[in-house]
């Protein structure tokens, strides 16, 4: 990949696995120094091995999204290491509790906009004032398809998700002057472990082939797919680009 993030720095948070992992490698590959945030702190000490062969620097913070005095730490630790702020990847996020909506605790709900939505929240305001400091930047939150359409058992998921495209809208046009650009990247189904842990499940047997099939594409993506597409965001190439809510889907939201 051209090195289109060289000297640029660039927080990716939900390092440590799937999606978060796969754009540490290409963001490394394309020459950003990298801050590597996950709860997960091995596997976030993982991808920072593997991004350091390709010769940048990284940084692995331990960090949970949903407390905003580790989002604020996150941020203060890479601006203090790096100098500056140039990118942020807000992926950190958890799945739905496939509970039907009227069974679900408040505790399942928290759980899930705490870390999905408000996460997303605290990414972007703590980042953002870093960014403010230093001339701009650029921004990508993870979204879903289920943020703009919906399955069962998946209200909270669904709603928080949704959430993350209302606040990427708002920061966009809030911040465009100041040379932010704020984008969201909605993933249709992705194989990451989370997914080869549920199919490989004897009760999950024909789910595979189901998920294969709502994709017009014929597949699952994969997540160097979405990785390619959060560079791209993070760039000078898409510099006329913000506030977008871009579909990596394999079609699914086509349908």
């Amino acid at each position: 990949m051209d090195k289109l993030l060289d000297g640029k720095v660039v927080i990716v948070t939900g390092a440590g696995r799937g999606i978060g992992r796969a754009a540490a490698y290409a963001l490394a590959d394309a020459g950003a120094s990298l801050a590597l945030a996950d709860l997960d702190e091995d596997g976030a000490r993982e991808t920072a091995e593997h991004a350091q062969h390709l010769g940048v620097k990284t940084i692995v913070v331990k960090t949970n999204v949903a407390q905003e005095q580790d989002v604020a730490a996150l941020v203060e630790r890479t601006v203090g290491e790096f100098g500056r702020l140039d990118g942020a990847f807000n992926n950190a996020g958890v799945e739905q509790r496939n509970t039907p909506l009227h069974e679900l605790s408040e505790a399942q709900w928290n759980i899930v906009i705490d870390i999905n939505l408000k996460g997303v929240f605290f990414c972007l305001k703590h980042e953002i004032a870093a960014m403010l400091k230093t001339g701009g930047g650029a921004i990508v939150n993870t979204s879903s398809g289920l943020g703009r359409v919906a399955i069962p058992g998946a209200s909270e998921y669904c709603a928080s998700k949704a959430g993350v495209l209302g606040l990427t809208k708002s920061a966009a046009i809030e911040y465009g002057a100041k040379n932010i650009r704020v984008n969201s990247i909605l993933p249709g189904v992705i194989r990451t472990p989370m997914i080869d842990s549920l199919v490989s499940q004897p009760q999950f047997a024909d789910l595979l082939p189901a998920l294969e099939a709502r994709h017009p594409i014929g597949r699952l993506g994969q997540p160097s797919e979405v990785a390619d597409v959060v560079v791209w965001l993070l760039s000078g190439r898409s510099s006329f680009v913000t506030g977008g809510e871009i579909a990596v889907d394999g079609g699914y939201l086509a349908i």
